[in-house]
């Protein structure tokens, strides 16, 4: 008589009989982590299929885990399909290379995210893709420098850096008035100052996708890269599906698993970020080192009406994220003003937001806008991101070191 059992304990490691019950059930989804998915039988490999979800076939194209952060995601955000990607910068780079092509046209806010800038006059560029960047405080510019080429315009809210609040209502319809897909970065936003799939409110006006950097509020540690993209239209979303396919995109189960232990607190955290950052914009508004706050939920902020209409309708106190911008006075020089940052001690000096830790980076404006533009003060631009830490602590910090190193007529 055959035995078909296998006679090395180190094949029954491998071939392991044992099944844990499936009736398991905590706050936390599982991790899956997979290349290699089994299949019953040939007929069911034939047969499954990963682009609606109603199956797994391979671990790039998803696991439980992976379904679950994009569903979760797409509530977040009001959407209905969502694709995970490396990256925010990758979420942007796969919407232009799966609705772009040779011959065609992408138009950009002068003052959108530097690198998906550099992607259009990088790699977009080469492939044939034209490419112009148009004032998004302006619709008329927007309107202007539409063509019968232009197949896709960013959108961003606030601007990257400059924080200008546009009017995102008046840009999208006049994208849909000419039939050119409208694509928001909407990380500043992450679903919770605004619904970048209902921003009036009655289901009227729509954008076609929602690009987001998970990297900053949905992550929260400052210790995950990730991106997504989403979209409410069916036949998108599989155009973008295929090329993320054929691209091999893909994300770790365990940088999946950090999103979805953060998305429960994102609220509370966008929250308190927001705070402080409107009390350190505050604090800045009275030092005279300083020419100008630029906070969206500030009156006199750039944009300041178009936030109000979309982020506080009501007329309370909205969402604005935990960025603000400071223009400090030309009077004084470049080396004071990156003195001051060397000598904040809460503050670190580094890209990126979202995270526990409070960050301060001095831009050069000249090397990132073809002009400077005419919203904006004359002087030394300074970007803070707000962390969890005390404000009161934050403003002691920026106290001592203006103090030592942003004197304008002996007052700090």
């Amino acid at each position: 008589m055959t035995n078909d059992a296998p006679t090395h304990n180190l094949t029954d490691l491998i071939h392991h009989a044992y099944k844990p019950p499936g009736n398991f059930d905590s706050p936390q989804p599982g991790v899956f982590k997979a290349s290699t998915v089994y299949f019953p039988n040939v007929a069911a490999m034939r047969q499954r299929e990963w682009k609606d979800k109603s199956g797994y076939t391979y671990g790039l194209h998803g696991t439980p885990t992976t379904y679950v952060l994009e569903e979760r995601l797409c509530t977040l955000e009001g959407g209905l399909q969502c694709l995970l990607v490396p990256s925010g910068l990758a979420a942007l780079a796969l919407v232009a290379l799966a609705v772009l092509k040779t011959g065609d046209e992408i138009l950009l806010p002068d003052n959108a995210y530097g690198p998906n800038k550099a992607l259009a006059e990088g790699e977009l560029l080469a492939l044939g893709i034209a490419h112009r960047f148009y004032d998004a405080m302006n619709p008329a510019d927007l309107k202007a420098k539409l063509s019968p080429k232009t197949r896709l315009v960013w959108l961003e809210a606030p601007g990257s850096v400059t924080m200008e609040f546009p009017d995102l209502v008046a840009l999208l319809n006049i994208c849909k008035a000419h039939s050119v897909l409208a694509a928001l970065d909407n990380t500043w936003g992450a679903g919770l100052a605004f619904q970048p799939f209902d921003l009036t409110g009655d289901g009227s006006c729509s954008i076609d996708i929602s690009a987001h950097a998970l990297t900053k509020y949905p992550s929260g540690g400052g210790d995950v890269l990730m991106g997504s993209v989403i979209t409410r239209d069916a036949g998108l979303h599989l155009q973008i599906k295929m090329t993320h396919m054929r691209l091999g995109l893909g994300v770790a189960a365990n940088d999946a698993e950090t999103l979805l232990r953060a998305l429960p607190s994102i609220g509370l955290r966008y929250q308190a970020q927001d705070r402080c950052a409107r009390a350190l914009a505050r604090w800045w508004l009275a030092q005279k080192a300083c020419v100008q706050v630029m906070h969206p939920a500030l009156h006199d902020s750039p944009g300041h009406a178009h936030w109000q209409s979309l982020c506080a309708p009501d007329g309370g106190e909205g969402a604005a994220a935990g960025l603000f911008s400071v223009m400090l006075s030309p009077t004084l020089t470049q080396q004071q003003v990156d003195n001051f940052c060397d000598h904040l001690k809460l503050f670190k000096i580094g890209y990126s937001w979202g995270g526990p830790v409070s960050l301060v980076v001095p831009y050069s404006l000249t090397s990132m806008r073809a002009q400077w533009p005419e919203q904006l003060q004359q002087g030394y631009l300074v970007r803070f991101s707000t962390g969890l830490e005390s404000p009161a602590d934050l403003i002691a910090d920026l106290h001592q070191s203006a103090q030592a190193w942003l004197a304008v007529e002996g007052v700090a």
